[in-house]
């Protein structure tokens, strides 16, 4: 599937209406780390497919669904699972470490 990119209009029915897990990356264009985690990612959405949706939200361009949960730092990653964020990652992480904090959320 890929990752797909999420805006404040769609979040509810992206994110929260999923019928699987969904990973939600809070990222900006002007955001280092941000970048760094993009081709993990990448690679993670594939590795999961079919299992965990991916889902990119620029903030600059989409305040209010990081807002509603009060993201103050990027990137800034969420686990959805029936609706609910279950489970939050912020900072830049190796990719092996982004694996199996899904692992351990979905």
């Amino acid at each position: 599937m890929g990752i797909i990119k999420v805006s404040d209009d769609s979040f509810e029915s992206d994110v929260k209406q999923s019928s699987i897990p969904v990973l939600v990356d809070f990222w900006a264009e002007w955001c280092g780390p941000c970048r760094q985690i993009g081709p993990a990612l990448e690679e993670l959405s594939a590795e999961f497919d079919g299992r965990l949706v991916v889902a990119k939200v620029n903030i600059d361009e989409n305040p209010h669904s990081p807002a509603g949960l009060g993201v103050r730092g990027i990137p800034a990653m969420y686990i959805f699972k029936d609706g609910e964020a279950v489970s939050n990652m912020v900072g830049a992480y190796p990719k092996n470490s982004i694996k199996k904090w899904i692992e351990d959320s979905i």
